[in-house]
């Protein structure tokens, strides 16, 4: 592993966790987070030659293309879009195919959790002023209850951290 892709994983698996953290308790994914793995992408994918970098950019803007159709019927939101380019900029084209089968299957994984969730998460009880954990465990229950959207960020988070771990051991 080199230097510039210790970095990029040094610099994603925490900001790819932050956003995941985001998406459920507020639903919002905050675009630095997409900035900055965009950039420490390009410039890992740079450290390996100026046309690496520009491939990747070019298949981490088909790919934001491509997600963009899915958020346009109401599939993704556009956070998950801007997440998922950001993190394909950083890596090779076969990885990147491999990044989407990976948050595909944790996608998969997130549904089937929501959908049993369905039917053994309690009714929330929102007492106002308690703790942020608890307040916040009681909206998503509420979500899960309402049939609410995935917060598709944490499938990313998992594919996106499955992946480079599996980079980082190769």
């Amino acid at each position: 592993m080199t230097s510039a892709t210790s970095i990029f994983l040094t610099v994603s698996i925490p900001l790819l966790c932050i956003a995941a953290a985001r998406d459920v308790a507020t639903r919002l994914i905050p675009d630095g987070i997409s900035i900055a793995i965009a950039v420490a992408g390009l410039v890992t994918r740079g450290v390996t030659g100026w046309s690496d970098a520009l491939i990747s950019l070019a298949v981490a803007a088909g790919l934001f293309f491509l997600l963009l159709l899915l958020a346009m019927r109401g599939a993704l939101g556009g956070g998950d879009v801007k997440l998922m380019a950001a993190m394909a900029t950083g890596l090779a084209p076969a990885d990147t195919w491999s990044f989407i089968v990976a948050t595909v299957m944790a996608g998969g994984i997130l549904a089937v959790a929501y959908l049993f969730a369905r039917h053994v998460v309690p009714e929330p009880n929102l007492a106002p002023g308690g703790a942020l954990l608890r307040r916040v465990l009681a909206v998503e229950s509420r979500r899960i209850r309402r049939r609410g959207p995935l917060p598709y960020a944490v499938a990313i988070a998992a594919g996106g951290v499955f992946l480079l771990f599996s980079l980082s051991r190769a």
